[in-house]
């Protein structure tokens, strides 16, 4: 499947699409809490093997128990069909 920017329609429809997903200056982005340290680098690893298994990686940020993850397709210059892919890989994750 060819990888393709988002028309405005479909990201319009984000919030119902990924409702835990916030739109924010052009990017995916969701954050999430964990008990403890070790746990938010759990999750962080098992993104990482989706990341990389798709070939699309996130910008992402951990301090201590919190997480950030941020997605856009930078070859493209915004959102893609990739972009909504992996989400919803990572959500099944969460």
């Amino acid at each position: 499947m060819a990888t393709t920017l988002l028309n405005q329609a479909e990201i319009q429809a984000l919030p119902q699409t990924l409702p835990q997903w916030q739109l924010v200056d052009g990017r995916l982005e969701r954050h999430w809490t964990f008990s403890n340290f070790v746990s938010a680098w759990g999750f962080m690893s098992q993104v990482a093997l989706l990341a990389e298994a798709m070939n699309h990686h996130p910008n992402w940020s951990n301090v201590y128990s919190r997480v950030t993850i941020q997605l856009s397709t930078h070859d493209l210059g915004g959102l893609s069909n990739l972009d909504l892919d992996l989400a919803r890989a990572i959500d099944a994750l969460s």
